[in-house]
């Protein structure tokens, strides 16, 4: 049986607490999981591209290939690649060389680009995606969202597969109560999570708090120069924010809050509202980009960011929720969502690219 490749390029994905990083560990680990059956069935041998300081991450069945810069302009290896998978459209790094008939497949996450304000970023992060895209053969999209935007405004013509994420639950999980809180809330609050850049919209959340001064508010999310900045501006008696946080006071915050908002103004898919979701607790979204395909008929939508319009749909949304049977509902809407499927996806994909058997 002759040996062939597959690479998974991770590019320099270096955090794994964000969105593409989750992404990257979740899937990975469960390609990885597969490899020693591949390598015995179909004479597959899997390589992970990443930083050198994370090999290792995804166990021995697999090999590992450092990324470094000169690959943005050169990428050689001793192998030839039957598949090389860039797991997200920001990886700068070019393919190394295919075998004949191989494949070159990228998933695309968003092209939040698009939805920017600043002309001069929109035309150079579109310039960057294009050059990705002429080295492509075959596009994921995470959405049909990010799905129509890759069609309409790259101009993609070719083979698109949309496969959804997972999103990990932390109902099981340890839970540890935010500083100043008890192990059971004893007062109701909303809660943000996301790196709180402009994008995310927490000056939203800000407003909201600020017309509604009865109700706490609890943002969370990395140690981030936007989460940073807010937290030292801050004089908001009612907001509270909780940076760096672990995924037990992250399970805490879920557990225990009244409901979860999410006005993000851009997204690919939008993680942290489906983990919510697994709690069983309302969500509150941005009628924007992807999150209305993910957040459904289990969500309820921001169609104005005026703080008395949010507060209204908040409070009719907190009110529906507690009809008989909704939490029940909007976990099995969460439950859709899932790591394993997605992987499988994923590796179905990679045998009909390869022409494996089922």
């Amino acid at each position: 049986m002759k040996e062939r490749h597959i690479g998974i390029s991770l590019g320099n994905i270096g955090a794994l607490h964000d969105g593409l990083g989750e992404f990257a560990l979740q899937i990975g680990t469960r390609l990885a999981a597969v490899a020693p059956a591949w390598r015995a069935q179909y004479g597959i041998r899997l390589h992970f591209h990443l930083r050198e300081k994370l090999f290792g991450l995804f166990g021995n069945e697999v090999a590992y290939i450092a990324v470094n810069r000169w690959q943005r302009l050169r990428h050689v290896q001793p192998e030839s690649f039957a598949l090389w998978h860039s797991l997200h459209q920001l990886n700068k790094n070019l393919p190394p060389q295919m075998a004949a008939g191989g494949t070159r497949l990228v998933t695309v996450h968003d092209l939040n680009y698009l939805y920017g304000r600043n002309a001069y970023s929109r035309w150079r992060h579109h310039r960057r995606t294009l050059k990705l895209m002429a080295r492509t053969d075959h596009v994921v999209a995470i959405s049909q969202h990010t799905a129509g935007d890759v069609k309409r405004e790259l101009g993609w013509a070719g083979p698109l597969d949309v496969i959804y994420n997972g999103a990990r639950s932390f109902v099981a999980a340890e839970r540890a109560p935010l500083p100043g809180w008890a192990e059971q809330a004893e007062r109701p609050f909303l809660h943000h999570l996301s790196r709180m850049s402009p994008s995310k919209n927490p000056q939203a959340v800000l407003d909201l708090a600020r017309e509604w001064p009865e109700m706490s508010f609890v943002m969370c999310g990395p140690p981030s120069d936007d989460a940073k900045a807010l937290k030292a501006a801050n004089r908001q008696p009612n907001v509270q924010f909780h940076l760096g946080i672990s995924d037990a006071q992250k399970a805490w915050a879920y557990a225990n809050c009244s409901g979860f908002l999410f006005p993000s103004l851009t997204e690919g898919f939008g993680l942290p509202p489906i983990e919510a979701m697994h709690f069983g607790k309302p969500v509150f979204l941005a009628r924007r980009t992807c999150l209305p395909e993910i957040g459904g008929e289990a969500a309820s939508y921001f169609d104005s960011f005026e703080p008395a319009a949010m507060k209204a749909v908040v409070q009719q949304g907190m009110a529906r929720h507690a009809e008989p049977g909704r939490a029940l509902a909007v976990q099995a809407h969460a439950a859709q969502f899932n790591w394993d499927t997605a992987a499988a996806a994923y590796l179905a994909l990679y045998r009909r690219l390869l022409g494996l058997p089922g």
